[in-house]
C-alpha cells in the first residue's frame, strides 16, 4: 500500500512497499525533510520521511486556540523562489498549490522616543521615510541597501548554494570570481561597527543592527558580513502566504504525496543503521528499515547523541556556541488595533545592554526589544470578528539550565508594560487567550538543541565555515539538511540545504 503524506501513523513493515527503486529514508519533516523528499523521489529514490510527531512540519507548524490561529514558528517569509522551484522540478504550477503577496508595508517600527517608522516595499520610499523621521540621508540609505546586494551576490554562489566543505566549490568559476571580490564582504568588523560607521542616526543604526537576530546572532559580535541580510528583504521582497506560514508547510506535504513520498507521522528514529562505513537504514520501535541514503533533518547534535552514539562525533561543531533562542506569547487579543501591521517591532531604549543580558548573562533584558506579529490583518479569518492574534515574540538565550518560569512570569510584566505604554492601552485586560513558547519546550517539540532556532550562532566571521557539511566524512550515503547545518536556520536556508543534499546525492548517490 502506498501512503500517501499525512496519512501513516506509526507505520509498520507491513505497510511499506519497495517498488525496486534505490530507497531514501528521512529523518524529520520540517520544511528541510519535505523539500529533501520531494527532490530525491523526482530523481526516482523510493522516498520515507519518518516524523516523531503527530503532524508536519517542524518549526513551520501551527497553534489554534479559542477561534484564533496562530503561526507556531517563523513568520518572515522571504525568497519565495525556493518554494516554487520545487513545485516547477515537479512539473507543477506553483500558484495551484501555494500563492503569496507582497508586502508593501515590510516592518512598522516603534522606538521608545515615539517615533514610528515604516519600511516600505519600494526602497526609495523606505529611503524617504528615514530620511524624514530620522534626518539620515535617503541617499546613504540607498547606497547600503546597493551594498548589501553586493554582498549577496558575491557571496549567495558560494555561501548559499553549494557545499562549503567539497573541493569542486572552491574551484567553480562562480568562486573564482569571488576571490577578487573577498574585501567586500567586511568580515572583520562587527555589523554594529559597520553601521555605526555608516550612519549617524542610532535609530538607523538599531534597524540595521536587527537583521543579525534573523540568524539568532549578536549584532556586537556577529560580522558585519551580515548586513547581506537586508538585502532579501529590502531589495527582493519580504511576502505573506495566503493562509499563512503554515501554508508552505501543507503545500509541500500535499506536493510529497502526490509524488509517492511516504509520510510516517508518529514514528520517532531511534538509530541510524551503518555497517562498515555505509549507511544501511534507520532503526525504528518497531523494526529496521533498510535504505541505501539517509538525510537526517533532525538537529545535528541530537543525530550524532542520540541516533549515531557510537560513531565518532565532529564535537568542535557540536560544541560551538548556540545560537539565540525565542518566548513567544501567543496571546488572543479581543479588539483591534489600527495603528499595528502584520509585522511590527518595538525597540528596546538600550539595544547593547539587551544582547549583553542575553549573550552574557543568558537572561532576558526587563527592556526587550518586542516583535509582533498579526496574521489575521491579511488573514482575518485567524481571529474572531473584531479580534486580533498577537504572536509577541522576544529573543532569548538557548536553555542552559536558567529558571524560565521566573524568567517568562518577568518577561511578560515586561513586555505587556511596554506595549501598554507604547500604545496607550493597558493590554492586559485584553488578553482573552494565551499560550507560551519558551527555548524548553522548543528542544522538545523539535529537538532543536538547547532550543536554539538556527543551530549554532554567527558571532565569529568563520562561523559559515564551522556549520555542519550537508553530507557525512564519515559514513556514505548519509547526508543532512535545515537549519542546524550548512547553510542555516529559516526556511530560504532550510530549502537551500535541501537543494544541496539533492545535488550531491544526484553526484554521489545510488543509481
Amino acid at each position: 500500500m502506498l501512503i500517501g503524506a499525512g496519512h501513516a501513523s506509526g507505520a509498520g513493515p507491513e505497510t511499506i512497499v519497495n517498488l525496486g527503486s534505490p530507497q531514501a529514508a528521512i529523518i524529520g519533516a520540517g520544511v528541510g525533510g519535505l523539500a529533501s523528499g520531494i527532490r530525491l523521489r523526482l530523481q526516482g529514490y523510493e522516498v520515507d520521511i519518518f516524523e516523531a510527531h503527530d503532524r508536519p512540519g517542524g518549526k513551520v507548524n501551527e497553534l489554534r486556540r479559542n477561534g484564533f490561529r496562530f503561526d507556531a514558528g517563523p513568520s518572515l517569509f522571504t525568497l519565495p523562489d525556493q518554494v516554487d522551484e520545487l513545485f516547477r522540478l515537479a512539473g507543477r504550477r506553483p500558484e495551484e498549490y501555494f500563492q503569496y503577496e507582497a508586502l508593501e508595508v515590510i516592518t512598522r517600527y516603534f522606538y521608545p522616543d515615539g517615533t514610528v517608522l515604516n519600511a516600505f516595499r519600494d526602497v526609495e520610499a523606505f529611503a524617504t521615510e528615514i530620511e524624514e523621521k530620522t534626518g539620515e540621508s535617503r541617499e546613504r540609505v540607498l547606497r547600503f541597501l546597493q551594498k548589501s546586494r553586493e554582498l549577496y551576490d558575491i557571496t549567495s554562489d558560494v555561501f548559499l548554494n553549494r557545499s562549503l566543505h567539497k573541493l569542486s566549490t572552491y574551484i567553480a568559476p562562480e568562486t573564482l570570481r569571488a576571490y577578487l571580490k573577498l574585501h567586500k564582504l567586511d568580515a572583520f568588523r562587527t555589523m554594529d561597527q559597520a553601521n555605526r560607521a555608516y550612519f549617524q542616526d542610532p535609530r538607523v543604526v538599531q534597524l540595521f543592527n536587527r537583521y543579525a537576530t534573523y540568524n539568532g546572532s549578536d549584532p556586537y559580535q556577529a560580522p558585519a558580513t551580515l548586513n547581506i541580510i537586508p538585502h532579501l528583504e529590502h531589495n527582493i521582497g519580504a511576502y505573506f502566504p495566503r493562509g499563512g506560514m503554515y501554508a508552505v508547510t501543507e503545500s509541500l506535504t500535499r506536493l510529497a504525496g502526490e509524488l509517492g513520498v511516504r509520510l510516517h507521522l508518529g514514528s520517532p528514529v531511534r538509530e541510524i543503521l551503518t555497517e562498515r562505513g555505509q549507511v544501511t537504514g534507520l532503526r525504528l520501535d518497531w523494526g529496521s528499515f533498510p535504505a541505501e541514503v539517509v538525510v537526517s533533518n533532525a538537529d545535528i547534535v541530537p543525530t550524532y547523541r542520540r541516533l549515531m552514539p557510537s560513531l565518532p562525533a565532529p564535537e568542535r561543531t557540536l560544541r560551538q556556541p548556540r545560537s539565540s533562542s525565542a518566548l513567544i506569547f501567543y496571546w488572543g487579543i479581543n479588539r483591534s488595533f489600527p495603528e499595528l501591521d502584520l509585522h511590527n517591532i518595538f525597540f528596546s531604549g538600550d539595544y547593547p545592554g539587551e544582547f549583553r543580558q542575553m549573550w552574557d548573562g543568558h537572561l532576558i533584558s526587563h527592556d526587550p526589544t518586542v516583535y509582533l506579529y498579526i496574521s489575521s490583518k491579511h488573514h482575518p479569518e485567524d481571529a474572531p470578528p473584531g479580534a486580533e492574534n498577537w504572536f509577541v515574540m522576544v529573543n532569548a538565550p538557548s536553555d542552559k539550565g536558567q529558571n524560565w518560569d521566573q524568567l517568562i512570569r518577568q518577561a511578560r510584566q515586561d513586555i505587556l508594560r511596554k506595549l501598554s505604554t507604547q500604545l496607550g492601552v493597558d493590554i492586559e485586560p485584553h488578553v482573552v487567550s494565551e499560550d507560551i513558547l519558551d527555548p524548553r519546550l522548543i528542544e522538545s517539540r523539535t529537538s532543536s538543541h538547547q532550543g536554539a532556532l538556527y543551530g549554532n550562532s554567527s558571532n565569529n566571521r568563520f562561523a559559515a565555515f564551522l556549520r555542519h557539511p550537508n553530507f557525512s566524512r564519515r559514513v556514505e550515503g548519509l547526508y543532512f539538511a535545515g537549519g542546524s547545518v550548512h547553510p542555516g536556520g529559516g526556511i530560504p536556508l532550510c530549502l537551500l540545504s535541501a537543494r544541496i543534499v539533492g545535488d550531491l546525492v544526484e553526484r554521489e548517490g545510488v543509481r
